[in-house]
């Protein structure tokens, strides 16, 4: 989902709670809070030697020990607007950062209402081999037949 998208629906749904559904349909606990808004830039080197850059939005969450603090749409949204100060593009995709057992991200799939909440459905981020994603679009023959373009 892009940050504008985000943004746009949470100010249509002011006064719902948002939901961060995950991956394997567990919930966010509903006291987390969404404590930053960062704009994070990835330049790479891949195996095939080509380089690149990525940018996204990331919403880290913290659950604290605060277990009656509700995040409604509305504060969410002015979360998001403080975020435009470092946020150079509305058309950025949003992961959220949730720490679990360990930290992972999250991009955000969709956004659904649901009575009185708003889920926002996270999906599972994927490792990708770029090299061999060239490779299989530029010929049929599998990404390792040569080592010109593949790790």
């Amino acid at each position: 989902m892009k940050y504008d998208a985000l943004r746009r629906v949470l100010e249509r749904y002011p006064t719902i709670l948002p939901r961060f559904i995950l991956p394997s349909g567990d919930y966010i606990p509903a006291h987390a809070h969404v404590t930053e808004v960062g704009h994070v830039v990835r330049h790479f080197i891949d195996c095939g030697g080509l380089t690149g850059k990525e940018e996204k939005v990331v919403l880290q969450t913290h659950v604290g020990n605060d277990t009656d603090h509700r995040l409604r749409s509305d504060r969410f949204a002015k979360i998001l607007e403080l975020g435009n100060r470092v946020i150079p593009s509305a058309d950025l995709d949003v992961d959220v950062e949730y720490d679990c057992c360990v930290v992972a991200q999250y991009p955000i799939a969709e956004a659904r209402p649901d009575g009185e909440h708003l889920n926002l459905i996270l999906r599972r981020g994927r490792t990708q081999c770029r090299a061999q994603e060239r490779r299989q679009r530029e010929t049929a023959a599998p990404c390792c037949a040569t080592s010109a373009t593949c790790c």
